[in-house]
């Protein structure tokens, strides 16, 4: 799929890119054309109008000089050398059939073809002038033109088609990496799935060959444990998939960040206590935010449980909350520890990623830091992890408000 979309997209590049460049070459050669064509006629004219002195009014420095004569049809009929410049060789039946070529023509000024000359046509009293001017030069410089704009495209195209290429793989790569994530997201969920399963339908395989009441008890306690297992699971994909979407606006209300990391601080504490865990905080306060008050609720214990998971025993945790510059709060939680690598930092918050295989065996599946990351996405928030010396901390900073007005 990813390879028929970046073909798809180098397609519609060079298409537009082809459209573009003999849109522009056409322009080019028609306004080439027009002003030769133009610069031709005037040249005509002034030949035409006075041949004695044809150099003296047309002969510029920017005027284009072309080869030309001058034929006049007489009163009597018979034809006669005006004036030329830089053209020869004309005998009476060439000049008698040029003149009459022009005279047949519905228009003062034209083309001969066949004869690679342009004329121009005045009539008078006394008869009947046309200018004629050799065009085989302006045809030669059109086909040169041409030959150059082809090369010139060719070139262009291969170029802007090497560029297609690149832009198209830094174009496709987010939907690829999306794509391996949805991949490998499903690959996960179905291996987190599949060992509840296999143990469920283990269990009540042999709980149907089960005599002993004491057997058939911690059967069914194995099954009760592995549902639960799945359930937990289950919540945690569908709460995913809750913070990958925004919020709707009902749910977006000031909320005190600073009053909501207080009450989760005392709740978590007796947890917290039980693993000899010491919560120290340092929260500021006063600070408001705009999102949802259960989502923030949310994160704080989804970051206070896995600190209170991977803490040293008889350690510290200490939860943070202080004001930044510009509008901003910074949230941390730090938990003592054996620091995690700058690498594991950056893949911590992926789906059903474990720094360290002690998660599973601690009920986890990898989620929690996945489904905090959403919710701070949802506020307009960033999230990340560093190592310290002693242990790891993670930050989270959002934008503030001003406290609002008692109502």
């Amino acid at each position: 799929m990813i390879r028929r979309l970046q073909v798809r997209f180098v397609c519609i590049t060079m298409s537009i890119v082809l459209v573009m460049l003999c849109a522009i070459f056409w322009m080019v050669s028609a306004m080439t054309r027009r002003n030769m064509e133009k610069a031709s006629l005037e040249f005509l004219y002034a030949a035409a109008a006075d041949p004695d002195r044809r150099f003296e009014r047309v002969d510029r420095e920017d005027a284009p000089q072309f080869p030309y004569f001058v034929l006049d049809r007489l009163a009597d009929g018979t034809v006669e050398l005006a004036g030329a410049g830089g053209y020869t060789g004309l005998d009476q039946a060439q000049m008698d059939d040029l003149v009459g070529l022009a005279e047949a023509s519905e228009n003062d000024f034209g083309v001969l073809g066949e004869y690679s000359l342009r004329y121009f046509r005045l009539e008078s009293v006394s008869g009947v002038r046309v200018a004629f001017a050799d065009i085989s030069g302006e045809v030669r410089t059109l086909q040169e033109m041409a030959r150059d704009g082809v090369a010139i495209m060719a070139v262009s195209l291969l170029v802007f088609l090497g560029i297609s290429v690149l832009l198209a793989r830094w174009a496709v790569r987010p939907v690829e990496e999306a794509w391996k994530s949805q991949k490998q997201f499903v690959a996960d969920a179905s291996h987190e799935l599949k060992t509840p399963l296999t143990v469920i339908m283990t269990n009540a395989q042999m709980l149907q060959s089960a005599a002993d009441p004491e057997q058939v008890s911690r059967r069914v306690e194995y099954i009760s444990a592995e549902s639960r297992q799945m359930r937990d699971l289950v919540e945690q994909l569908l709460e995913l998939a809750r913070s990958d979407t925004s919020l709707p606006g009902q749910q977006m209300e000031p909320v005190d960040l600073s009053r909501t990391a207080e009450m989760c601080a005392l709740t978590f504490e007796p947890v917290l206590f039980e693993r000899r865990h010491t919560l120290l905080c340092q929260i500021a306060p006063g600070l408001y935010v705009r999102g949802s008050r259960g989502r923030l609720e949310q994160l704080l214990g989804i970051l206070l449980d896995n600190a209170n998971k991977y803490a040293s025993p008889d350690s510290q945790v200490r939860l943070t909350l202080r004001r930044l510059d510009k509008g901003r709060c910074l949230l941390e939680v730090f938990s003592q520890g054996e620091p995690l690598t700058r690498e594991q930092c950056r893949k911590v918050f992926q789906r059903f990623y474990r720094a360290d295989p002690a998660r599973s065996a601690d009920g986890g599946f990898g989620l929690g830091l996945s489904i905090a990351a959403g919710i701070v996405r949802q506020h307009g928030g960033s999230i990340w992890a560093r190592p310290e010396a002693d242990g790891n901390t993670f930050a989270v900073r959002l934008r503030t408000l001003r406290r609002p007005a008692a109502p």
